[in-house]
């Protein structure tokens, strides 16, 4: 299982504010997220459309790279 949780460094911690159903003693990664730049709106977005490519591709709802980049590199001429 996977999911996004935020925390906030204060005295030296990570301090997690909300860790969800997680029981004591669960150990979680934590990894730094420089600024990219996107609002609360976009970032938002961008979660939708990645969760949704997710959904699509546990479903088995993909195709081959190849017929994707053959396909955009024509969109470009």
């Amino acid at each position: 299982m996977s999911s996004t949780l935020k925390a906030v460094v204060s005295g030296g911690q990570a301090v997690i504010k909300d860790v969800g159903d997680y029981p004591d003693g669960t150990v979680l990664e934590l990894s730094v997220v420089e600024d990219d730049g996107l609002d609360e709106a976009e970032r938002a977005e961008l979660d939708a459309a990645l969760d949704k490519s997710w959904d699509q591709a546990q479903a088995g709802k993909t195709r081959p790279m190849k017929d994707v980049v053959v396909e955009l590199s024509a969109r470009g001429r």
